[in-house]
């Protein structure tokens, strides 16, 4: 079985080392966002460039790359050598400083994002969301639709959080083919842009620990779910918890944390 290479470099799977062959996915991300004279921009992982490549080709102010592998952080430094838009950041976003990001805010996040760490990195882009206009990011088409779900199936914690902080588009579902070497999952191009003004919710943290123990087990009912964690059901009527979370929106949610917390 041969090893993935690209530039005669070894592509590492501990890295989601996939890289994105398709210029038209590359231009349905650029044509989202607003790129002018004026726009930071930054991507996470450019592996061999080829995003890389068009964004420096669009009108931007500056564009920083974090790049966790050494090997492709250096050939990315040689491919662009002299750009003197790009600067490249040998560095796991995940242990970056953001403060770093100030003096050049807002930015726009272009990034097919490693699998393995998506949501690590949305919970970082949620608290940093200040320094970010906009964004498109590419993921696994099963996390896309649930980030975007409304209700029903697939519709769970991680749609209510990140849903609150962020407004979020669809754009073009993308098949493995589109990548070397391809993934075995589909994939989907998500626009992101941080919510100007958020719901405000009382004794928010302990607000979300009650979702999570809301969706515990997606098919039993609220009552199931909530006598485990030791919250005054009593206090809510019998039929809503007879309801599974799935049923319910964020406002129900909002007027049942009232009634238990």
């Amino acid at each position: 079985m041969s090893i993935p290479r690209s530039q005669g470099i070894v592509l590492k799977k501990k890295h989601g080392q996939n890289f994105l062959r398709d210029e038209s996915i590359v231009f349905a991300m650029l044509d989202r966002v607003m790129l002018t004279h004026t726009t930071s921009v930054f991507e996470i992982g450019p592996g061999d460039g080829f995003l890389t490549q068009h964004i420096l080709n669009s009108p931007i102010a500056r564009l920083w790359t974090f790049e966790i592998d050494p090997e492709w952080a250096v050939h990315i430094r040689k491919r662009f050598e002299g750009n003197t838009h790009l600067t490249v950041f040998d560095a796991n976003i995940l242990d970056v400083d953001f403060t770093m990001f100030e003096q050049h805010k807002p930015w726009v996040l272009l990034a097919n994002l490693p699998y393995h760490v998506t949501f690590p990195i949305l919970h970082l882009l949620k608290e940093h969301r200040a320094l970010l206009a906009e964004g498109v990011i590419m993921v696994q088409e099963e996390v896309a639709q649930k980030i975007v779900k409304k209700g029903g199936r697939d519709f769970g914690f991680v749609s209510l959080y990140f849903q609150h902080y962020f407004e979020w588009q669809l754009l073009v579902k993308v098949s493995p083919s589109a990548f070397y070497p391809p993934p075995k999952v589909f994939s989907r191009l998500l626009y992101f842009k941080p919510r100007q003004t958020c719901d405000v919710i009382p004794d928010e943290q302990n607000f979300w620990h009650f979702v999570r123990q809301c969706f515990r087990q997606p098919r039993r009912t609220l009552k199931n779910n909530l006598s485990q964690g030791h919250y005054h059901v009593a206090a809510v009527p019998e039929e809503l918890l007879a309801l599974r979370a799935q049923q319910i929106d964020k406002k129900g949610l909002l007027a049942i944390w009232d009634m238990v917390r």
